[in-house]
């Protein structure tokens, strides 16, 4: 029997928040709408989501609020659709751990294909070949339980940040482009926009510092891409 795909829609307007709903139906899977910041908190808490869509502008918790509680306490993909036009904004909500950003008003066939794009990216994670751990240096990646860790310390890392860092270590001499990583982990053609590989890279060399300043763990190849330090 084929599991349900259950994805939470957090938008405050009606219409919207029903389109996409019809949406993600046709693509045959099962949503659940929210209405405000304080609804999708109820819920988060009740039950485990295989994706969220979040509008940043809500009423009670904000968006930003709202991805700030998933990404702490769970590794489930948000897709944002917001209003919000700013690049900034777009980077601070990849920086932060949403895993792709679409801009109102949007095209229905191309949040139907980036909703299926996410569930299939994150469905890879979950497949990825076991050979127990892989590691480099102190950083090791249980790759049974789909977990990184730095001196025994867990890193949080999301499942796109797994998938980065799994390409880099079970090819420690490879030199990856940025279109290598995009197209390895993203499965789209990769078209030359910097922003999405540059904030999740950092993201990963951040997380890693914190866990141990002292080391270098990706090095910058400059006009190539990148590739694990030794």
């Amino acid at each position: 029997m084929k599991t349900a795909i259950n994805i939470l829609v957090i938008e405050d307007d009606e219409d919207i928040n029903r389109l996409l709903c019809n949406i993600i139906s046709k693509n045959g899977y099962t949503a659940k709408s929210a209405y405000s910041g304080t609804e999708a908190v109820i819920y988060l808490e009740q039950q485990k989501w295989d994706l969220i869509l979040l509008d940043l502008m809500l009423p009670g918790l904000s968006g930003e609020e709202i991805l700030r509680k998933v990404t702490e306490e769970s590794d489930v993909p948000v897709l944002i659709i917001s209003a919000k036009l700013e690049t900034q904004t777009k980077i601070a909500a990849l920086r932060a751990g949403a895993d792709d950003y679409i801009t109102k008003p949007f095209d229905i066939e191309e949040v139907s294909a980036r909703i299926d794009a996410c569930l299939r990216r994150y469905r890879r994670v979950a497949e990825l070949p076991s050979a127990n751990q892989i590691c480099h240096k102190d950083l090791v990646l249980d790759t049974d339980a789909k977990l990184a860790s730095v001196n025994g310390k867990e890193l949080k890392l999301t499942a796109l940040e797994y998938q980065i860092l799994f390409l880099l270590m079970a090819s420690p001499k490879k030199v990856f482009t940025k279109a290598n990583l995009y197209e390895s982990v993203w499965q789209e053609e990769f078209y030359g926009d910097d922003n999405t590989i540059n904030v999740h890279m950092s993201n990963i060399r951040n997380k890693l510092a914190k866990a141990n300043s002292q080391e270098e763990y990706i090095e910058t190849i400059w006009g190539l891409g990148y590739r694990l330090k030794t």
